[in-house]
């Protein structure tokens, strides 16, 4: 079977470099006018051979003549596209997103009480966080294999078999293909692929006022063998990094990449206070400080299995529930995922125009944990272990210590739990590619070593007054 292609660009990014979600295929436009991709939420539902894609689009840009163009492996039909409602991505991503918790130590001289009230009373809280149209006849290398309507999109599927034939194609209908693409559409056009084109009815798009459209997400799927997801026609117009975050949603395993090197996110140490109020800053710093000592690799940053009434340890305040996972592909694939049985992975990936030769290529992974709350002989998991279950998140703690009185000959410290108050109070993690970068030191908010990356805790130096005082 055909591997499957998806790039990631937008005709043009902003002027000035700055972070983007990578897009699932290119913008295409006869205005001439730029257009941005500023975001996009990819997750993929893998069950055998059968993948089901769905992608959420952040768009600026005008509409007029829009359209997205992504190769897919086999010729799509109307029965096999349409689209989501848009809060389905963000429960996806606030499932896996990295998390902040802050514990409190519990009274060191408690007062005796049944097992199951003392239960309830140690639970701590999650800080985490264009008008269809008649066109011209294609040239002859471009073959029109469907064509269809899904809400607010226009779609062709077109067969090519020579890539500079389909920028002909895409050139005489009046859209302008981004400098570079054509060596980049070209072994996916060798490797016989077909291409998902889908134009935009600016009649059927609300308009925000900062510019943004509000496209729909969409969902399509495929059987093919191949289990990939290509990037090279994102570094067509890159003028800076992007950020790639990828869900796998599986039924009962986690995945890595097989043509890049995999490594895990720094997780489960402490950091200071000040961390809470600029989480994405310091997640952002931690990030780009494991790609720094690890070039080229792709993050792991959540591997998760989930049952029925237990998705996450601490949950966020998003959650994959069972109607997500059916409007995800569970509806197609069945069996334990249609259930609520099921395993995400995240992977994240950051790039510039020349840092991946290769599209992703993904292979099942052996399970690991990492990032619980989980202490043995006064020390605390750390890191990804083998395991025989998938328990891995990136996970970071506040701790305050116990400052109330001790009254007792046998104090128990090291207890730790929810709030005094029994309050919650919940931050948001997610958006991390748009966090600013560079204004945040990772060594100012940590409070021990991070021996997988080579940072260590930094304080301000103490003021000294100068020897002998005054004469």
């Amino acid at each position: 079977m055909r591997t499957f292609a998806l790039g990631a660009v937008a005709l043009a990014l902003a002027i000035a470099p700055r972070p983007a979600h990578a897009f699932c295929g290119f913008y295409v436009s006869g205005s001439g006018e730029k257009l941005f991709n500023e975001a996009t939420e990819v997750v993929l539902m893998r069950d055998g051979t059968r993948t089901v894609l769905s992608m959420q689009n952040d768009y600026k840009g005008p509409l007029e003549d829009f359209a997205m163009v992504v190769p897919v492996p086999v010729v799509l039909h109307e029965k096999d596209v349409k689209t989501l409602p848009k809060d389905v991505f963000d429960h996806t991503d606030g499932l896996g997103t990295p998390r902040l918790v802050e514990y409190w130590e519990q009274d060191p001289c408690p007062r005796p009480m049944p097992p199951r009230e003392y239960a309830k009373s140690a639970k701590y809280e999650d800080v985490a966080l264009a008008e269809d149209r008649a066109m011209p006849a294609p040239p002859p290398a471009v073959k029109i294999e469907a064509k269809f309507t899904v809400g607010e999109y226009n779609i062709l599927i077109l067969s090519a078999t020579d890539s500079s034939g389909l920028e002909r194609w895409l050139t005489a209908n009046h859209y302008k293909i981004p400098p570079g693409a054509e060596p980049l559409l070209r072994p996916y056009v060798e490797g016989g692929s077909k291409f998902f084109v889908a134009k935009v009815d600016p009649k059927k798009v609300a308009m925000g006022a900062d510019g943004h459209a509000a496209l729909s997400p969409l969902r399509f799927h495929y059987d093919s063998d191949d289990f990939s997801l290509p990037i090279r026609l994102g570094m067509a117009n890159s003028s800076g990094k992007q950020d790639l975050i990828v869900n796998i949603i599986s039924a009962d395993r986690r995945f890595e990449v097989a043509n890049y090197k995999n490594v895990f996110i720094p997780t489960n140490f402490d950091v200071k206070d000040s961390a809470k109020t600029r989480f994405a800053e310091f997640y952002a710093a931690l990030f780009d400080r494991t790609v720094e000592q690890n070039p080229g690799a792709v993050v792991t940053e959540y591997a998760w299995t989930a049952v029925p009434n237990y998705h996450c340890d601490p949950c966020t305040n998003a959650d994959i529930s069972n109607p997500d996972l059916m409007t995800l592909g569970g509806d197609l694939v069945g069996g334990q995922i249609a259930a609520g049985n099921f395993v995400l992975t995240r992977l994240h990936a950051r790039y510039g125009a020349g840092d991946m030769k290769d599209d992703l290529r993904f292979k099942e992974a052996q399970p690991v944990t990492g990032g619980r709350e989980m202490w043995n002989d006064g020390k605390l998991e750390h890191g990804a272990v083998p395991s025989a279950q998938n328990y891995f998140q990136a996970r970071y703690a506040i701790r305050h210590p116990w400052t109330g009185p001790i009254a007792c000959k046998s104090p128990r410290r090291g207890i730790w739990g929810g709030p005094p108050d029994g309050g919650q109070q919940i931050i948001a993690a997610q958006k991390l590619a748009f966090a600013p970068r560079g204004k945040l030191a990772l060594a100012s908010v940590i409070t021990k070593p991070i021996p997988e990356i080579g940072v260590k805790p930094w304080s301000p130096p103490t003021f000294r007054p100068p020897m002998g005082g005054k004469k």
